[in-house]
């Protein structure tokens, strides 16, 4: 597991894109996923066999490191629940600003686990 410590408190280091490193990484972070997790690994891998194409492996390898990321970061997990939560708010412009936190959350997210 590599660390990257610029975003303040980390519950977990980032972890490397294998199975293994990112099913122990989540086991610390989030570790009720770990059956969500095999699940969506064992339909990707059909997929891939059934597609002739390792594409889902490496979306569901890129999916979850996005999640962990999540998941580790205090920061991150904190605006992911609150817009998560709020994307069902009465007020339309709350719901409008949680689904545009959120989808700031996932590419923040994403674009740490690509750098």
């Amino acid at each position: 597991m590599s660390t990257q410590a610029d975003h303040g408190h980390e519950l977990a280091p980032r972890p490397e894109h294998t199975p293994d490193a990112l099913r122990a990484a989540l086991a610390l972070v989030a570790p009720a996923r770990l059956p969500e997790m095999q699940r969506t690994k064992d339909e990707a891998f059909a997929k891939a066999v059934e597609w002739q194409s390792l594409s889902p492996v490496q979306s569901w390898v890129l999916t979850w490191a996005r999640d962990i990321e999540i998941a580790r970061r205090p920061d991150l997990s904190s605006r992911h629940a609150r817009a998560t939560r709020d994307l069902e708010h009465e007020d339309a412009a709350v719901a409008r600003e949680a689904l545009r936190e959120l989808s700031t959350v996932l590419d923040e997210a994403m674009k740490a686990v690509r750098a």
